[in-house]
């Protein structure tokens, strides 16, 4: 019985990280992507009219 209170550890991470690894996958590209390519050019636009205003001051 030790060498299973031994394995299950390790077998509950791999099939953690397994399905970590597979919702990153699915999350990529797709209708997603637009939406974190729009928030992301939102926040650089943001950061970028910010610098502005402050050398025009």
């Amino acid at each position: 019985m030790d060498y299973v209170s031994a394995l299950l550890p390790p077998v509950v991470m791999a099939v953690f990280f397994t399905v970590l690894v597979v919702t990153i996958v699915k999350s990529q590209g797709g209708p997603n992507k637009a939406k974190e390519d729009a928030i992301v050019d939102a926040a650089i636009a943001r950061a970028e009219s910010t610098r502005q205003a402050g050398r025009d001051v």
